[in-house]
């Protein structure tokens, strides 16, 4: 079992994480106030010193924790850090992103003894404290002695009484309101300084300290306190989710995987830092990426396989890398689990005696990213990339290029004009992709590198709806008068030739995502789309049933006798119907004459399903029989 301590937006988020397992957990806060919906999620309310929850882990045999408390909450860190120790039981830290401490506007205090001599040798007398209700009894020899301090505490009953059992005079507490601009507080209350907490960017740090220094106010900040060292730190939903996965296997169904984007942009790291590691340090075994929500994880790379070398590359020397991840797709069906994806990371340089300064500095680094061998070329257009270039989507370019840009800044590498030119390639990529949607995407010679996220969730076949969503738009961009979907190749070439008139792009492949696709239709604004369905899939969608995977589905033998009854059927094909193996076997039960009739109320109720989901365009729904015969 999982326990969560929370009650922050990390407990809310490290909730709806755990929620998608369909599994029981615990889910304890101090307090009552939080209101948040629970599943699976079983809610725990007041607070455990050390003793309640070592009791609490043993009697409900707890085997992960994990620390989603408020930064400042110390006590509590503490006695997670110490129970997880005792019991062996893995501690991971939903830690809040933080900005920079680089910004020379702040005053920066080591902790609240530290604020109020810093305070007072600034000789601020009037202060607005943002730090909460706990911090008044803190604070007590500032606001008792020299200083005019307000308080912002939450509008609640128990805030009012812990204000006021330390003495604190209410007329100088203000009130929390949801929404509220600090700007309006700050304008209304001229404080000459505020003090703030580093309560990171979901507690609203940046915009307090921003709305101070609009006004011309000082800003004291309290550094956050340090995590225990034990602690197994992430920093968003997929970080939570892989590091579960990780100590408890069982916890998930299906494991999350990684995007060929956060493989690529790992490499590309690891292939950085073994171009700079003049030093000779021992290689880490994995990296950090961050993620395009803003989120850390760390990524596992292989093992060193090319030290830096000098090469020669367009009458230019080079001093060169390479580096590779095997890419870990979880349990998503992706064509690319286990590939190697490869990062060479190259930058050039003068071979010469001559003394001259070559280095040209700039404001940021030249980052180039190209695809190499296995990497598809986009010969099409509507996938929103240059025709003729390396089909690496906007968001993992931006992606490795971030990343790259990291990792060269912590390694202190200087920011000059000298490009580096990272090279992703796919080895195997080329013959693989000929079993992708790409070849009719119009995307020769190897793989996309198409995620949004970097991390793949397998329950949810974002891969496989990803590439719907593609494939619709490529045809969209055709300008095609009808965009036809069908289950796979078979009925598609029985398709292809109803409506042979229509480029080769207008056909997409649904698999089993019936609803999905058609749900992408409608946010694209196609005015027709046309729904070709063989036997074994129409049956299930006249039911209902808008996922088709025989995972999820199986057909209704007493829904399909209804249908032949009001066809017209007789008992002997009812019969047949109930002692068939396989759908498309009705093709041969259901007799001639009334094989138009059956045809056009199982295609009625199938409408009946779809249309909705295609409010604002016209459905035309075409049901293909084995051997290629259409009815509408």
């Amino acid at each position: 079992m999982i326990l969560i301590l929370g009650g922050t937006t990390e407990g809310r988020i490290a909730v709806q994480t755990l929620e998608e397992a369909g599994k029981p957990f615990y889910y304890s806060t101090k307090g009552n106030e939080q209101d948040i919906p629970l599943h699976n999620g079983i809610r725990l309310q007041g607070g455990m010193d050390n003793i309640s929850l070592e009791n609490f882990c043993r009697k409900k045999n707890i085997s992960l924790l994990i620390d989603a408390a408020h930064p400042f909450a110390e006590e509590l860190h503490r006695n997670v850090s110490e129970v997880s120790d005792k019991l062996h039981i893995p501690a991971i830290r939903y830690e809040r992103t933080y900005p920079d401490r680089q910004d020379d506007y702040i005053t920066w205090c080591d902790n609240y003894e530290d604020a109020i001599c810093r305070i007072r040798r600034e000789e601020i007398y009037i202060l607005l404290a943002l730090t909460g209700v706990q911090s008044i009894g803190k604070l007590k020899a500032l606001w008792q002695e020299s200083c005019r301090c307000y308080f912002r505490i939450l509008d609640r009953d128990s805030s009012r009484e812990l204000a006021n059992r330390q003495n604190f005079p209410e007329e100088y507490l203000c009130y929390y309101h949801a929404g509220e601009d600090e700007r309006q507080l700050m304008s209304r209350l001229h404080p000459e300084a505020i003090l703030l907490k580093e309560s990171g960017i979901s507690g609203g740090f940046p915009e307090k300290v921003e709305a101070a220094r609009e006004l011309g106010i000082h800003v004291f900040a309290i550094k956050r306190p340090p995590l225990p060292d034990n602690f197994l730190t992430v920093t968003g939903e997929y970080s939570l989710r892989r590091m579960v996965e990780k100590y408890m296997p069982e916890f998930y169904p299906l494991h999350s995987g990684l995007t060929t984007g956060t493989c690529a942009a790992a490499a590309a790291v690891a292939a950085v830092w073994d171009l700079f590691n003049t030093s000779g340090q021992p290689r880490p075994k994995e990296f950090p990426i961050v993620l395009p929500n803003g989120e850390k994880i760390d990524v596992p790379v292989g093992n060193l396989e090319k030290y830096p070398h000098t090469s020669f590359l367009n009458d230019d020397w080079m001093m060169e890398t390479e580096a590779y991840v095997i890419k870990d797709a979880g349990d998503d069906p992706d064509i690319t689990n286990g590939m190697q994806i490869r990062a060479n990371v190259a930058i050039p340089f003068k071979m010469d005696d001559s003394d001259e300064e070559d280095e040209v500095y700039g404001d940021d680094y030249n980052i180039i990213i190209a695809g190499g061998e296995g990497i598809g070329i986009v010969t099409l257009s509507g996938l929103g990339l240059e025709l003729g270039t390396s089909a690496i989507n906007p968001t993992p370019r931006k992606m490795i290029e971030n990343n790259v840009k990291l990792c060269l800044e912590r390694l202190h590498i200087p920011k000059h004009l000298n490009p580096f030119l990272v090279t992703i390639s796919v080895p195997g990529g080329e013959e693989i992709a000929k079993r992708t949607f790409n070849p009719r995407l119009g995307i020769e010679g190897g793989i996309s590198i198409i995620g949004t996220s970097g991390i793949v969730k397998p329950f949810s076949s974002e891969a496989f709806v990803g590439s719907i969503r593609k494939s619709m738009e490529v045809a969209r961009a055709t300008g095609s008068p009808s965009i036809v979907i069908s289950s796979g190749a078979k009925s598609e070439k029985y398709i292809k030739a109803y409506y042979s008139g229509l480029p080769a792009q207008s056909f997409v492949h649904y698999g089993n995502f019936i609803g999905e696709t058609l749900r992408i239709a409608d946010e694209l604004k196609l005015p027709h789309v046309t729904l070709g369905v063989m036997m074994g899939k129409a049956v299930k969608l006249a039911e209902g049933n808008l996922d088709t995977h025989s995972k999820k589905v199986t057909m209704n033998k007493d829904f399909i006798q209804d249908i032949a009854r009001r066809s017209g059927c007789k008992e002997d094909v009812l019969v047949a119907i109930r002692q068939m193996n396989l759908a498309r076997e009705l093709w041969d039960i259901i007799p001639t004459e009334k094989t138009e009739a059956f045809s056009k109320l199982l295609i009625e109720h199938c409408r009946q399903c779809c249309a909705p989901l295609l409010p604002n365009g016209e459905l035309t729904i075409l049901l293909i029989s084995e051997s290629g015969k259409i009815y509408v």
